[in-house]
C-alpha cells in the first residue's frame, strides 16, 4: 500500500465530524467499500482524512489520486476552497476558512498587492485586482468581511498553536467566543492569547455580557438588525451547500448519506436559531 503522508497543518483545518456522523461513515465504508479517492499532493494527504484513518483501521484497500500544486499556499488554498464548497459550515468556520485563503494568496503574492510579472504570467489578470476584492467577489461578501476575516483565522490558529483543543472548540461552537473578540484579539500581546486559550481548553471561558443600557429615550440599540446581514449570509451558504449535497446524494442512490447532510442541515439551522436575539 502507497505510503501516506498525514500533515497536522492541514489535517487541522477540516472540521472534526462528530461522534454519529463518523460513525455513519465507517458504517457506509464497512458496507460499500472506500468509493470516494483520496487525494494527495507530494504523498501527503490533502482530502479524505476520515476515510483513511476508517480504511486503515479496518484494513479495507482505497484508491488515490495526485494533485499538482506550485506551492504549499496553492495547496493550502485547494483545501479550503474544496471544504467551503463541500461543508454546510458555521459562520465562524467560514470565516475562518476566508481568512485562511485569504493570508495564503497574500503569501503567495509576496506578502503585499503589487502585481509581478511572475504571478501575472502563473496566475493570468485574476492577479490585477487585489486579494480582497477578488476573494469578496468569489465569496460574495463584503471586503470589509474579508479583512475582518483574516483578523478572525490569525486569532483562532495563534490559539490553536497554544491548545489545538481550544481551537477545535471554538470552530465547532463548544466555546462561545464572539467573531469581535477575536477580531480584536490578533493584535494582543501573545500572554493574553495564551491565557484565553488555556480558559477555552478548561471551559472557563465565559462570554462577556453585552451591554443592555438603552440610549436616551429608551430605544433599542439595535444591534440585532446590525448582525442580521451576516447571518442571512450564513443561512444563504449553508441552504446552497445543503442542496447540492442533498441532490447528489439522492441521485446516486445513497440514502445514508442524504439523511447524514439533512441531520447536519436541521443541526446547523438549529444553531443559527440560537444565535438570534
Amino acid at each position: 500500500m502507497r505510503k501516506i503522508i498525514i500533515d497536522e497543518e492541514f489535517k487541522g483545518l477540516l472540521p472534526a465530524l462528530d461522534k454519529e456522523t463518523f460513525a455513519l461513515l465507517e458504517e457506509n465504508i464497512l458496507q460499500n467499500g472506500c468509493r470516494d479517492s483520496l487525494v494527495l499532493w507530494n504523498g501527503i494527504l490533502i482530502d479524505g482524512h476520515n476515510r483513511y484513518e476508517i480504511c486503515t483501521k479496518h484494513k479495507i484497500s482505497f484508491n488515490t489520486i495526485d494533485k499538482q500544486f506550485d506551492s504549499r499556499e496553492d495547496a493550502l488554498i485547494w483545501i479550503v476552497s474544496t471544504q467551503i464548497s463541500r461543508r454546510n459550515l458555521k459562520p465562524l468556520q467560514l470565516s475562518h476558512y476566508r481568512g485562511i485563503h485569504y493570508r495564503a494568496d497574500k503569501q503567495i503574492r509576496g506578502g503585499n498587492d503589487r502585481v509581478t510579472d511572475q504571478n501575472r504570467k502563473c496566475h493570468s489578470d485574476t492577479y490585477e485586482k487585489s486579494t480582497a476584492r477578488r476573494l469578496a467577489e468569489q465569496y460574495k461578501v463584503s471586503l470589509r468581511t474579508i479583512t475582518r476575516d483574516a483578523k478572525v483565522a490569525e486569532a483562532i490558529d495563534a490559539i490553536g498553536e497554544v491548545s489545538p483543543e481550544a481551537k477545535r472548540k471554538i470552530l465547532s461552537g463548544e466555546a462561545p467566543i464572539d467573531k469581535k473578540v477575536l477580531q480584536g484579539l490578533s493584535a494582543k500581546p501573545t500572554e493574553e492569547i495564551t491565557e484565553l486559550a488555556k480558559k477555552i481548553d478548561a471551559g472557563s471561558y465565559e462570554r462577556p455580557k453585552p451591554n443592555t443600557t438603552k440610549p436616551e429615550g429608551g430605544e433599542d440599540s439595535g444591534s440585532g438588525s446590525a448582525a442580521a446581514p451576516q447571518l442571512t449570509e450564513a443561512i444563504a451558504n449553508l441552504s446552497v451547500g445543503f442542496h447540492a449535497g442533498f441532490r447528489k446524494h439522492m441521485g446516486s442512490g445513497d440514502i445514508k448519506a442524504a439523511k447524514t447532510a439533512m441531520r447536519s442541515y436541521i443541526k446547523q439551522l438549529q444553531s443559527f436559531y440560537r444565535e438570534l436575539p
